[in-house]
Formats: C-alpha cells, structure tokens, sequence
C-alpha cells in the first residue's frame, strides 16, 4: 500500500490559497455569465408552456368549428324534414293525421331554432378562442425573440470562456485532490456562506481581508509563523499572511 504523504500546515495552507484563487476565476466566469442560464432556462420553460397553450387553443377551436357544422347540418337536415312533412299535409285525409304531421313540423323548425343558438354561441365562443390564441402567438414570438437573444449572449461568453473555465477546473480539482477531507469541507462551507466565495483571506493592513476586522499583533506573528491553520474571530474564514497569498500564483 502506497503511503499516504503527510503535508505541511505550509504546504496545506498554500494548496487552500490556490484552492481560493483558482475558485475565484471560475467566480469571476460564473459573474461574466451573470443570470443568462436561470434566464434562458426560465424562457424555455415559458415558451413550452406557451406552446401547450397554443395547441390546447388550436385544438379547441377545431373542436368547436366541427361542432359549428354539424349544427349547420342539423339546420339543412330540419328544413328537408319541414319541406317533406308540409308536402305530406297536402294529402292528409283526417284532422289526427294533420295535426300529427304539424307536431312533426313544429318540432323539426324548433330543432332549427336551436342549432342556430348553438351556432351563435359555439361563434361567441370561437372568437374568444380565436383572440386568445392571437394572443398566445404574440406572446410566443416575444419570448422567442427574447430566447434567440439570450442565447446568443450566452454561447457567445461560453465560446469565450470554455477554453479557461475548463483549464481552471482541472485546476481546482488537481487543487483538492491532495486535502484533507476536513479542510476541505470547512473551506466550502466558509465559501457556501460568503457572497462573494472567499473562504481563505490575506492579512492586510492589520485588519482580515474578508470582514476587515483588526487583527492583533500577536496573532498576526502566529500566522507569519504558518505553524497552524488561523480562523478570523469575526468572520470565521481561514487567515493567511500577504507574502503567501502574493507568492502563490494561477497561471
């Protein structure tokens, strides 16, 4: 079994300080992006849902077209019926039987009537549908627009960015794969709880690089010394001395 090397608080805390400039790039990438992924992601979810939309619509309103016709139909069907009832009555010999043929009459003309109220309203509803669609199409072609914009912007700074974003990721893992599994989870967890990601700052001018709260003398010597891993008391992220942060670089 290989043996495990055994690294120096210095060698520790100069892989941490990489580890956070290394991050920081991938930051500064993740900024240049901005909000363009949640964006374009939210417009592909709204169009899609703009499309159901307008296929539910489309659907309905053959729905209601088919609908349309066949009472338009059931008009023909019922004035043929009116005709050939009225043609019988001429040859009825009795009043039941003309009487008889009347009933059939009124109820056919009745069943005109009708189809031609479902009519008026199956158009009333049609048109309702008919505007709601024009306005699903807008609003589909709006974001459509929008999304072929965004997406532009945002293949435009991947194509930029691709090349040094993954040159920096292979840094960052190449960064912690030699950590302990402890540094490594308090040092993303600082990170997690910081906006701006840093969880391994400088001493600068007496004060913490991160929250810039003074730092005493004593303590300051402590971390020049590099013998242990110091936490700022204030905010709680990892302290190192300017000459180590200043020699460490990232090409």
């Amino acid at each position: 079994m290989a043996a495990v090397k055994d690294y120096s608080v210095e060698e520790k805390l100069s892989s941490l300080v990489k580890l956070q400039k290394v991050d920081a790039k991938l930051d500064e990438i993740k900024i240049l992006k901005g909000e363009l992924p949640i964006e374009v992601s939210d417009l592909e979810d709204e169009i899609q849902g703009l499309t159901h939309r307008k296929n539910r619509f489309e659907e309905e309103i053959n729905g209601i077209a088919e609908f349309i016709e066949q009472k338009k139909k059931a008009i023909v069907d019922a004035d043929a019926l009116v005709k050939k009832y009225e043609k019988q009555s001429e040859a009825v010999k009795n009043s039941r039987e003309f009487e008889a043929i009347n009933k059939e009459i009124e109820m056919q003309q009745l069943e005109g009537k009708l189809a031609e109220k479902h009519i008026r309203d199956a158009n009333e509803e049609l048109a309702d549908k008919v505007r709601l669609l024009e306005t699903v199409k807008k609003q589909l072609t709006t974001k459509e627009a929008t999304l072929g914009h965004k997406k532009g912007e945002l293949d435009k700074i991947i194509a930029e960015t691709e090349k040094e974003e993954s040159h920096y990721n292979e840094l960052s893992l190449a960064a912690r794969k030699g950590m302990e599994d402890r540094l490594l989870y308090s040092y993303d967890r600082i990170r997690k709880s910081y906006r701006n990601g840093l969880a391994v700052v400088p001493v600068e001018r007496d004060a913490c690089g991160g929250c810039y709260n003074s730092i005493p003398p004593q303590r300051q010597s402590e971390i020049r010394q590099r013998k242990k891993v110091m936490i700022c008391e204030n905010c709680g992220r990892i302290l190192v001395d300017d000459e180590l942060n200043n020699n460490t670089e990232v090409k």
